[in-house]
């Protein structure tokens, strides 16, 4: 696939972490990529943190922000889209280091007509908060340090960085919705201008990330299994209020139960308006 590819990253008031993430996407052996970092209302610091690494990253990096009215992913990752060039994305959060062939992985990954999630490892409250003061380098280590740290208890499983060539196995689950989270997702902008981007509709924690799986699922795109190829390196974080989780629940449900194809607050509704 030769062809720009976007990488949206998803931030909100944790720039430590996005300088981690962004030092990691310096270091990709795939250099055609741009970055465009979707801020769902960050303050100042983390604006800064973005303006300092655009002449530190070696490609494109823009910055799309709104306002802070609580947790908006759905509607940031839909105006980064917007600002997006390539033709294929690749969604990441902000606390998710990368190693560096991910985007590379991504690319020979890539094929019309399929979207492709990824998995990830979770590293420990206390490995993270060491990784981020003394600025090392996770998406660097070897295999024996990993094992070391997964000893120690520092990550919840290795089995996220292994390479295995799956082959047709990577279709296995062309149909199942469950499992696939937007922290490791890639898509064709084609098929995601198809579905209308993600649901603005999904505000608050949870499920919009399910909701727009479910939608290109019924617009016929399949799923494909990145898993033992593209694994992310998650920083600890805090959970989330889950006060919405019930209400979008219920909306997953109904979206699963119907053919909807396109979001209700998708794309086309920041084309005409804010």
């Amino acid at each position: 696939m030769a062809e720009l590819i976007s990488v949206i990253v998803t931030t909100y008031n944790r720039p430590d972490a996005l300088a981690a993430v962004l030092r990691s996407l310096a270091r990709q052996t795939d250099a055609d990529f741009e970055v465009v970092v979707a801020d769902d209302g960050s303050t100042g610091e983390t604006s800064q943190a973005i303006e300092s690494w655009k002449a530190k990253l070696g490609r494109p990096l823009a910055h799309v922000w709104h306002d802070d009215r609580g947790f908006r992913a759905a509607e940031i990752r839909n105006r980064a889209i917007l600002a997006a060039r390539g033709g294929y994305c690749i969604f990441l959060d902000g606390d998710c280091i990368v190693r560096p062939d991910f985007v590379g992985v991504h690319r020979r990954l890539a094929e019309p007509g399929w979207f492709v999630t990824g998995n990830r490892i979770l590293l420990s409250q206390a490995l993270t908060a060491k990784v981020l003061r003394e600025d090392l380098t996770p998406e660097a280590w070897s295999l024996a340090g990993w094992l070391a740290e997964r000893l120690r208890g520092g990550v919840n499983r290795l089995s996220a960085l292994l390479h295995l060539p799956l082959g047709p196995l990577r279709r296995l689950r062309r149909r199942a919705w469950r499992g696939a989270r937007s922290c490791n997702l890639a898509i064709w902008r084609s098929d995601l201008d198809r579905v209308d981007g993600f649901d603005a509709g999904f505000s608050g924690w949870g499920k919009e990330d399910s909701d727009i799986i479910v939608r290109l699922l019924h617009a016929g795109v399949r799923r494909k299994d990145g898993n033992f190829a593209t694994g992310v390196i998650h920083l600890w974080h805090e959970d989330f209020d889950r006060s919405a989780l019930a209400e979008n629940e219920r909306k997953l449900a109904a979206i699963v139960a119907s053919d909807q194809v396109r979001a209700q607050r998708g794309l086309s509704a920041l084309r005409v308006g804010p």
